[in-house]
């Protein structure tokens, strides 16, 4: 199903028929996941926060400025042309953002899913 980009949690387990490109949206390696058990098939790092992203809203910051912050940094050339390619994948299959928060959907991969979706 071309277009469909949607979020699961990495220690989930797998669903071939359903996740198309599996891609890691997380900047670290989710702890305690063997690499093989996870089946990631990309890991664009340029699309994850910025660790001082990241420190800034894990210290009290807004979901609103957090996301507003986040969309300034995947607007810089390096994240918006990878943000391009996943675009391009989606339109072929299907695409699942991978995180280890205990909330995907109040994620900033559900940002991503956002911005990725036609």
């Amino acid at each position: 199903m071309a277009g469909a980009v949607r979020v699961r949690r990495v220690y989930d387990p797998a669903e071939p028929e359903a996740d198309g490109v599996r891609v890691l949206v997380d900047r670290l390696w989710p702890r305690g996941l063997a690499k093989a058990r996870a089946q990631v098939d990309d890991w664009p790092k340029v699309l994850t926060p910025s660790g001082e992203l990241r420190t800034w809203f894990h210290a009290g910051g807004s979901a609103e400025e957090f996301r507003r912050r986040y969309e300034a940094e995947l607007a810089e050339p390096e994240a918006a042309a990878e943000l391009s390619r996943l675009r391009e994948l989606a339109s072929k299959g299907p695409v699942t953002l991978l995180t280890a928060v205990r909330d995907p959907g109040s994620s900033h991969a559900a940002i991503l899913a956002e911005l990725l979706s036609p």
